[in-house]
């Protein structure tokens, strides 16, 4: 083929690329907002429906609909997922102490429950769209939807009208902060949201964890299990494929991009550390929006103690080290009170330089930025030149990885495996309760399983 029809191709190729549909929301997608003709569900004439596809950074992709009806006035919006089902459900619990507090944004989909134990408040899945408010948000919308048609209420039914007005009375001593009160998120599809307001550090009033659904809220969501069909499955003789052929292989699958969604492919491949184990490395490359990813899950299994790493990083030398962060890792830096969760970076193979890059560019993102808040901003600035003056090894600080299901490795600079590094501690421990439960170890049965089979 010549240079100039290779150049048509690669010109019709780019042309038929589409556009990725999810951009991080910003201030100029004017252009992406579809309008749709709608009915109003109040006065039955028509009125406008504005649809947006975005994505909210250190979250994920939505769709924000908002209507208006110009005949009647009546306005409404609601926010749909438009992301994939997490593998996990996640339960969010917010400790309200102060005014500040109402003002923190809550992304919420339509399989999230929502309860106040301190006035019996519940707000079951799937009772309410999903929305993108604030914690007094959602505390106005409750008080909005049991005020309706209460002056019929009170004349067809005193007692029950009485009783609600009580409860609203309640809800408004919980707007005005007259005592504190714990708000607990549920959601079985994993794709709910609560702010840090004090982020990038830890926040103290902000509980989050993970855990698996159970078969009914798996058909909830319209996931059902497969029969078992002993035909669908045939084992593979012993010499039918031995190991060294899949170690030398690299597989493809289907996958969607992460970025834009469009369709493209995953390419994977089992590979050796030394010294360590053997690891399944995965790398995407999306031909429609260019985005890159690569991630490193571990091909073992559970160790039976977790690790903890403390690395002090004093030279270039320490961020040379080679690094390996599985999926369930966590990282923390004491010295500027920053932790990071196991599910905001994937897993991966690295160095301690490449996890700072990943932690800083995961910090400055257009979510601070773009904040009307500019105290927010300011201390998002403050700590990111802190952060780059660590990256310039202009302070020393200690990196700490610690991984319940000993799947992180760390590269040692001594020579000599009998000789210590100094700057490097490794901790074996036994892990607790929580940490089993979150790696789905207290279900598991190992013996005599064929019976309940």
């Amino acid at each position: 083929m010549s240079t100039v029809g290779a150049a048509k191709n690669a010109a019709s190729v780019s042309e038929a690329r589409p556009e990725a549909i999810f951009r991080e929301i910003n201030a100029d997608q004017s252009d992406e907002v579809v309008e749709i003709e709608s009915a109003c569900m109040s006065c039955f004439q028509n009125g406008i429906t504005r649809v947006l596809p975005t994505k909210i950074p250190f979250f994920r992709e939505v769709v924000i609909m908002s209507f208006k009806c110009e005949h009647c006035g009546y306005s409404n919006n609601e926010m749909q997922s438009a992301s994939e089902i997490q593998k996990s459900g996640i339960r969010i619990e917010l400790e309200a102490k102060t005014a500040a507090d109402l003002n923190r944004r809550v992304v919420r989909s339509d399989n999230s429950s929502i309860s106040i134990p301190e006035i019996e408040l519940e707000i079951p899945v799937q009772s309410q769209k999903g929305e993108v408010t604030t914690v007094e948000g959602i505390i106005e919308r409750t008080i909005a939807g049991l005020s309706q048609d209460q002056e019929k209420r009170r004349i067809d039914h005193p007692t029950e009208a009485a009783s609600i007005d009580g409860f609203i009375e309640r809800l408004r001593q919980l707007k005005e902060m007259q005592k504190p009160f714990r708000l607990l998120l549920e959601d079985i599809s994993g794709n709910s949201f609560i702010e840090n307001i004090v982020a990038p550090a830890t926040d103290p009033q902000l509980k989050t964890a993970f855990f698996t659904r159970s078969k009914q809220q798996n058909e909830l969501l319209g996931l059902y299990e497969q029969n078992h069909d002993d035909h669908l499955l045939q084992p593979i003789a012993e010499d039918e494929w031995p190991i060294e052929n899949l170690q030398g292989e690299v597989l493809q699958f289907a996958t969607n991009c992460p970025s834009c969604q469009a369709p493209c492919e995953t390419n994977m491949k089992l590979t050796e550390i030394p010294h360590f184990k053997e690891v399944v490395i995965m790398a995407t490359v999306c031909g429609s929006c260019g985005h890159k990813t690569n991630e490193v899950k571990s091909g073992g299994g559970v160790e039976k103690q977790g690790v903890r790493f403390k690395v002090s990083i004093a030279s270039k030398d320490d961020l040379s080290r080679d690094v390996l962060k599985s999926e369930t890792c966590s990282l923390s830096i004491p010295e500027l009170d920053l932790e990071v969760g196991p599910h905001a970076l994937c897993g991966r193979f690295t160095t301690i330089e490449g996890l700072l890059v990943a932690m800083r560019d995961q910090l400055d993102g257009t979510f601070f930025h773009d904040s009307a808040d500019e105290k927010t901003k300011s201390k998002m600035d403050t700590f990111l030149e802190t952060f780059d003056a660590v990256m310039k090894l202009e302070k020393v600080l200690t990196l700490v990885l610690e991984d319940p299901a000993g799947n992180t490795y760390v590269q040692s600079l001594s020579d000599d495996d009998t000789e210590a590094d100094d700057k490097l501690i490794v901790e074996r421990y036994d892990r607790s309760f929580d940490d089993n439960e979150e790696l789905g170890l207290n279900d598991m049965k190992t013996e005599n399983y064929e019976q309940d089979a």
